[in-house]
């Protein structure tokens, strides 16, 4: 988070000027579904998700966000390509934010007609380029997509909003490419002060992209760069917050919620390691309220020591396993019971909090 950025308010949220890093999804609902959009919605606001942002590519999609918004509790930002007009519908209907492209929205007059309804209403508008879409002239110019080239587009952007008189502005610039990315937003960090949107656009699929994601997004939030983050993946929205949940705790910036750790299987492993941690994964998601570390380990021999950090724990043996909690052994049970001997512990640690 640089701290010299400036601050900019989405519904009753606020990024930059060093406030925490919010996490951002997109629905992949048809907006014009209210009641399955408004229901995706509120199962990523569950997970964690800080900012949700919705598809606008038509009029009745502009006009559902009036009905969405009565019914979530986190700020959405409309996406619009192209036509200014979905952009004043969306404003009009309440949007907490829009994502235009000042570019391709039909020339200097639309974009002083987005920009003046966006200050009337007191929303910002996030600008940017991503690889897919850079310039002709600016690929041809620089031989093609660098980092050089996403800076120049997007500050072009930010120019056309400056010279409307706006200034209420979030940059994003998203490369598939992790390490051009990361040089794309390091260039364009010690040319601004506008708050970034982080992200590796195109990621992949859950695993991969998560783990792509989670290597550029990770070194550019270790470098104090980025505001709002989204992984994209191509999959259920929940997994993108699921993985920047797990990013921002691993860099120690967001510390609510369950940690789990898990060992690796080895020879000595004498239980389903892998099941077992799946099955206690899936029971953590009913308790992410509670801010401790549950370990899931396979050896009862060296498990619970090399735990001894986490809050609570269950390391398996053949056909039974141990619970801990804080290091200390609390009983040994069958390995049927380990789950619900841990869930038992888990309703303990909500009691005590």
């Amino acid at each position: 988070m640089r701290a010299g950025t400036k601050t900019v308010k989405i519904g009753d949220r606020v990024i930059g000027g060093g406030n925490p890093v919010l996490i951002q999804s997109m629905c992949n609902t048809k907006t014009e579904d209210v009641e399955s959009t408004v229901a995706q919605i509120l199962a990523l606001e569950r997970e964690g998700c800080d900012i949700i942002r919705v598809a606008v590519p038509t009029m009745e999609a502009a006009e559902a966000i009036r009905e969405i918004i009565r019914q979530i509790s986190i700020p959405l930002v409309a996406d619009i390509h192209f036509d200014y007009r979905l952009a004043l519908a969306a404003i009009e209907a309440g949007a907490d934010k829009i994502r235009i492209n000042p570019g391709n929205i039909g020339g200097a007059d639309n974009v002083r007609a987005v920009a003046a309804a966006a200050k009337a209403a007191g929303i910002p508008i996030r600008v940017g380029v991503n690889s897919g879409s850079l310039e002709k002239e600016l690929v041809a110019k620089y031989g093609g997509v660098t980092p050089e080239g996403l800076v120049e587009s997007a500050l072009d952007k930010v120019r056309m909003l400056e010279e409307a008189d706006f200034a209420d502005i979030v940059i994003s610039i998203k490369s598939s490419d992790v390490m051009l990315s990361v040089k794309a937003h390091e260039m364009i960090a010690d040319r601004t002060d506008y708050p970034l949107h982080v992200g590796i656009t195109e990621a992949g699929t859950v695993m991969k992209g998560s783990i792509k994601s989670s290597v550029g997004i990770g070194i550019l939030l270790h470098e104090g760069i980025g505001d709002t983050i989204r992984v994209s993946l191509t999959g259920d929205p929940l997994e993108e917050v699921r993985a920047a949940k797990t990013i921002l705790r691993a860099l120690g910036l967001r510390k609510s919620g369950i940690e789990m750790v898990s060992c690796p299987t080895c020879g000595r492993t004498q239980i389903d390691l892998i099941g077992l941690a799946q099955k206690v994964e899936n029971l953590l998601s009913k308790y992410d309220d509670l801010d401790i570390k549950v370990a899931v380990m396979g050896c009862v021999v060296n498990g619970p020591g090399e735990a001894r950090e986490a809050d609570l724990g269950i390391a398996g043996g053949r056909g039974e396993g141990l619970l801990f909690r804080k290091g200390e052994i609390l009983r040994k049970l069958p390995e049927e019971e380990l789950l619900a001997a841990l869930e038992e512990e888990l309703k303990s640690f909500r009691k005590e909090n």
